[in-house]
């Protein structure tokens, strides 16, 4: 029995546009997302990025295109952010990721309880798994932390560590990160960037968006570049310094790209 080939993409979009009325947001939208690989998702406010992201995770449809993740093609007319969940895409935000006032094991199964055959809440497996977690998938070592301590306790870098190793667990096909460093200190951005390798390590694919051109040229393999609503570059890490990526974007930044092509 001849087995079927492995799906090489955990997500491809496919000439995906966005119209808000007359206004395009985004056009001819066409990226492969490799499994293993992180994409480094790079663009000025008002590029795109947010519009791209909310697609991809059920948020609002497309005008027009085709978004396939792990080779399943997406019902547009179905899609919905829980969709988006049971399709394999989890997304880390900056500041919306966890609940404050709840505790650690609670937060890693929010909508996604362990229950027990009467529909009770599996309290004790929960803690279990959210223990391995911690300290297996994310390497979580904060002293004095245990899976029973509160979110607000914990630093904004271990806070994205919890998120992260949430969505590992959860078998994310394609893991979105936005702007998970903004506002965190020196140590903190440290802190967050380690558990993104994890994300590499374990085998996941990841979309890296951040400001921080220096932070996203060492977490990426890889960077799209949009301006205006459309993909003007995708250039592997191995074939751009951090120096030239930095110019290549004030070049757009200033519109010197625009006095080029005209």
């Amino acid at each position: 029995m001849v087995e079927a080939p492995t799906q090489p993409y955990a997500g491809r979009l496919v000439n995906i546009e966005k119209y808000f009325g007359p206004v395009c947001a985004l056009k001819n939208i066409n990226l492969d997302i490799g499994r293993n690989e992180i994409v480094g998702l790079i663009g000025d406010n008002g590029a795109g990025k947010s519009t791209l992201i909310k697609i991809i995770t059920g948020v609002f449809p497309p005008t027009s295109g085709q978004l396939y993740v792990a080779g399943r093609r997406v019902n547009f007319k179905k899609y919905s952010v829980k969709r988006a969940h049971a399709h394999g895409i989890e997304t880390v935000y900056q500041d919306r990721s966890l609940g404050e006032k709840q505790v650690l094991w609670r937060n890693f199964f929010i909508g996604r309880q362990i229950t027990l055959p009467f529909g009770f809440i599996n309290v004790r497996k929960e803690k279990e798994i959210a223990n391995e977690i911690m300290l297996t998938t994310i390497g979580f070592r904060g002293k004095g932390i245990t899976v029973d301590s509160k979110v607000s306790v914990l630093s904004g870098g271990e806070r994205q560590g919890v998120a992260i190793g949430r969505a590992m667990h959860f078998q994310a096909e394609l893991i979105i990160l936005d702007e998970p460093t903004t506002a965190l200190s020196l140590k903190e951005v440290r802190k967050v960037l380690n558990f993104v390798h994890k994300i590499k390590e374990g085998g996941k694919a990841c979309i890296y968006i951040s400001h921080d051109i220096q932070d996203v040229y060492e977490i990426s393999d890889r960077f799209v570049i949009l301006d205006r609503g459309q993909i003007v570059a995708s250039i592997l890490k191995e074939e751009i310094s951090l120096k030239a990526l930095d110019e290549f974007l004030l070049e757009y930044a200033h519109g010197l790209k625009d006095k080029e092509d005209s």
